[in-house]
């Protein structure tokens, strides 16, 4: 893989790293080396985000038939939810995709290593037995081919498959940060559905709504019913933060798939056949999350030891000191998404459930770009390890371009297409006016969306909040999509800014 791509930039070459942005660029669409392995884990894991958004799109379109407040309610809730989750999750996941890729590919370096040991020792046997065998005949040795020499044909590869050499594809892996992620994301989950259950009315009164709103009650429901799935949301993305690591996101994909494809089917069943309303959507959404995690733990069971030989060798040392940084940068990311949903409740149940359903698509349109971003992750954790840095380069060039092509892509498709989807959401007249001037913004920062979550920039959340209290109390809704805009905005070009100048991991472009 070396061999093709050129050099990456340095210091002393006089060339600066900001041009890694336009290395490869005419092959942005090349099906090298490179190319397949982006396409093969960015592909299954692109769809298996894009599985639960479209899952809760389904739920927003099933609410809106109930009326606007309920769909303004779950979207308050869901803002929650997921604003207490991403807290969690993204650090959680990111961590344990690196730390397992870093001990997978050491793993597979070790048993190579072995395996060439055992190559070795056992043409040293035969050598040995061969001499034996020579000196007993009366052979010279000069007339003999000995079965390690070069001439003798002899192949390691052609040894039989059964033999005791390690063979990383049938073996199960200790892997202690699996381990590690699994009971510190219980753990987290526990907690949170533990908060939100308990403090649900005062966390959505923060939120803007009021004790006489006819939002509270359905959003309460809602909100303490959904919780109680908290651990298996956690439990089940770090699992598929492992599978990840192992560069596996068909595994993901088909447990996500299956579990939404139940919560599209119960979500009828509960809120209209047994007349739950948004409380059966909660209840549908709650039994798809435990079914997702089951099938991820059995399918996880047959490739990790879940048991480790001593307590010692979980890391939550580790977790806790890598992820405490990702944890300060996630809160304030994440923040802004919910300061601006709490700004729409405070607006009214109308704003709120135009804003729910715009940023329902907005977010889940954006998520395919985190597919690449997810290959991009795997591939260069293992590219650190093996301090392959033309690779580096060359993955973190491609995916850029990639997540700017599907950006623009989106961008016609949300621009023209969203205008008529609208309807499906909602037939109230008010709320499809408000989703009306969300569009040109929802499509138009497609493409700064996916160069933010391909590059999941430092955080710029101070800028990004100010804006929105400003904007939201000038311009109401439209104030509130700027401000987004505004935020994607400086997402990006802070990840633009941390390659190009080569900071954090990315300072090696400067040695």
């Amino acid at each position: 893989m070396v061999n093709e791509v050129d050099s990456y930039p340095t210091k002393n070459s006089g060339r600066i790293p900001l041009c890694i942005f336009f290395k490869g660029a005419r092959d942005v669409f090349k099906l090298d080396k490179l190319g397949s392995e982006i396409a093969q884990i960015a592909f299954p894991a692109a769809l298996a985000l894009l599985a639960d958004p479209i899952a809760s799109l389904v739920d927003t379109a099933f609410i809106g038939q109930i009326g606007p407040v309920e769909l303004a309610a779950v979207g308050v809730s869901i803002a929650v939810f997921n604003q207490v989750s991403r807290i969690a999750i993204f650090p959680l996941v990111s961590v344990t995709t690196s730390f397992v890729a870093e001990e997978d590919a050491v793993q597979v370096v070790n048993q190579e290593e072995a395996q060439q040991i055992g190559y070795l020792e056992m043409s040293q046997t035969i050598n040995n037995e061969s001499k034996e065998l020579i000196e007993e005949i009366g052979i010279p040795p000069s007339s003999t081919i000995l079965p390690n020499s070069a001439e003798s044909g002899f192949k390691p590869e052609l040894l039989d498959e059964n033999t005791d050499a390690p063979n990383s594809k049938h073996q199960i892996r200790h892997i202690p940060s699996a381990l590690s992620a699994l009971v510190i994301g219980g753990i987290l989950g526990l907690i949170q559905a533990i908060l939100l259950i308990s403090a649900a009315r005062p966390i959505l009164k923060f939120m803007g709504v009021k004790s006489d709103s006819p939002m509270l009650i359905p959003a309460q429901q809602y909100l303490a019913l959904r919780s109680l799935g908290a651990p298996a949301v956690l439990l089940s993305l770090a699992m598929q933060g492992v599978f990840r690591g192992f560069k596996d996101t068909t595994t993901p994909l088909y447990a996500t798939v299956a579990g939404d494809v139940t919560n599209i089917i119960l979500d009828p069943i509960f809120m209209f056949f047994f007349r739950l309303g948004v409380s059966g959507a909660a209840i549908a959404h709650v039994i798809s999350q435990y079914l997702i995690s089951i099938i991820l733990l059995r399918r996880l069971m047959k490739h990790v030891y879940l048991l480790p030989p001593s307590i010692k060798n979980l890391q939550f040392s580790r977790f806790l000191t890598n992820g405490f940084l990702l944890l300060m940068r996630v809160i304030a990311v994440t923040f802004c998404v919910t300061l601006a949903a709490s700004m729409a409740a405070r607006q009214g149940s109308t704003s709120m459930a135009a804003f729910q359903v715009c940023l329902q698509v907005w977010l889940a349109t954006s998520l395919m770009a985190d597919g690449l971003a997810v290959a991009g992750q795997a591939i260069l954790a293992r590219a650190f390890a093996r301090k392959d840095y033309n690779l580096v380069v060359a993955t973190a060039s491609r995916v850029l371009h990639l997540g700017l092509v599907l950006g623009l892509v989106l961008s016609i498709i949300l621009g023209v297409g969203l205008q008529f989807a609208a309807k499906i959401f909602t037939k109230d007249v008010n709320v499809l006016h408000m989703i009306s001037i969300g569009i040109p913004f929802v499509a138009g920062t497609q493409p700064l969306n996916a160069l933010a979550f391909v590059f999941d920039g430092v955080c710029v959340a101070i800028v990004s909040i100010i804006c929105l209290f400003m904007l939201s109390f000038s311009h109401g809704f439209f104030g509130i999509w700027v401000a987004l805009t505004i935020y994607m905005s400086l997402r990006a070009l802070a990840g633009f800014w941390r390659i190009g100048t080569g900071t954090g991991p990315w300072n090696f472009l400067w040695t």
